[in-house]
């Protein structure tokens, strides 16, 4: 029986030498491979939740795999949380493509958590509208919008307000402080203010004319709200009447039955993008770059446009149901912001617009 006993050992001793001594991981990491079960190809997309995550999860990533074979993982968050989960992981990535806001591109290469895009390795990045580059050799613009105010067009012929024709013009009394306008951390809220300081004189390399105007605008709202989840409802019920929302969810609104209409002033709205970039070090690059080429192309833009994004690649048209609530005539006046410099002045800005333009809230209402 201890002869037994002591052959068993041996067996056991030499199965565990076999398998060899797993590296250690550092906190956060994980060994990523791209085949799952059975062969299966497999990568992960990192991205913002709501209508970008069901273009994604709904659309395009069947598409992908039907002719690819590859299977999209796609985990929701905010621009800024993803790019601090790369940079966390930037030793052993969990995540293939990351999905940033212009600004959040910019860091993400300064920081060198992203590889270089352009036609070298991604092809269809010929024939992207350059409008929508971030900034050049960092990522692929694959959901096109613009940043923009938006009315409630049965409010305001109900009461007979004038139109929205300048940034200025969301400055008033007469919306009775039903308003929703974002607080400065959301890249909404800093472009509003951007339009503002346009609008009085400066501009992104001068913000104190916007954060003067600013502290009117404050004085005429309620609050300011965090993100989309809190702004889409306050529309949705009536509890606000004027906005500033990117594109995508004024369309959202519009197709859903609710009567707002986006407005372009005269100085101008900021045209941009959501960025797909290819993570540094990813043991899946290949099959990433494949997504990123594929989600610019033109039967992928012609998936995203049906959900309220404009085309970013040159020669395409947003769909007709769109047209009457976020149609880009061709008198439009956009403008690319300067992201580099908004990414440099974001934290002294936006410790200014807390300390000096939220106290401001509600002084002004009746």
């Amino acid at each position: 029986m201890k002869k037994l006993m002591s052959l068993l050992s041996i067996i056991v001793l030499i199965a565990l030498a076999g398998c060899g001594n797993p590296t250690p991981q550092k906190p956060g990491e994980s060994v990523q491979t791209s085949t799952g079960e059975k062969g299966e190809k497999k990568i992960t997309i990192a991205g913002n939740g709501g209508v970008i995550e069901s273009a994604i999860r709904d659309v395009i990533a069947p598409k992908f795999k039907e002719e690819t074979g590859i299977t999209v993982n796609y985990i929701s968050g905010l621009s800024g949380e993803i790019l601090s989960k790369v940079e966390l992981q930037k030793n052993a990535p969990q995540i293939d493509v990351a999905l940033f806001v212009p600004v959040d591109v910019i860091r993400a290469k300064e920081k060198e958590l992203i590889v270089p895009i352009d036609e070298s390795n991604v092809p269809n990045m010929k024939s992207v509208d350059p409008r929508f580059i971030p900034i050049e050799k960092a990522a692929a613009p694959a959901f096109g919008l613009v940043i923009a105010p938006a009315y409630n067009t049965e409010t305001f012929k109900k009461k007979g307000l004038k139109s929205i024709d300048s940034w200025n013009d969301l400055v008033s009394s007469e919306y009775e402080g039903k308003t929703a306008f974002s607080d400065i951390t959301n890249d909404w809220g800093f472009n509003t203010l951007n339009g503002l300081a346009i609008s009085n004189g400066g501009s992104t390399e001068d913000m104190e004319p916007g954060l003067e105007k600013a502290k009117d605008l404050a004085a005429y709202s309620n609050t300011f709200y965090k993100n989309s989840t809190q702004m889409m409802p306050a529309i949705q019920q009536g509890a606000a009447d004027v906005t500033v929302m990117g594109s995508y969810s004024i369309g959202e609104l519009a197709v859903s039955g609710i009567p707002i209409k986006m407005a372009v002033p005269k100085e101008g709205v900021p045209l941009q993008a959501f960025s797909a970039g290819l993570v540094k070090n990813t043991p899946n690059s290949e099959e990433a770059l494949e997504f990123i080429n594929y989600v610019i192309s033109e039967e992928a833009q012609a998936l995203i446009s049906e959900k309220g994004f404009y085309p970013t690649v040159e020669g395409m048209k947003i769909p007709e149901k769109y047209e009457e609530s976020i149609g880009l005539k061709a008198s439009d006046k956009t403008f690319k912001p300067d992201f580099a410099k908004f990414a440099e002045i974001r934290a002294e800005v936006s410790d200014r617009w807390a300390k000096e333009v939220t106290p401001e809230l509600g002084k002004k209402l009746k």
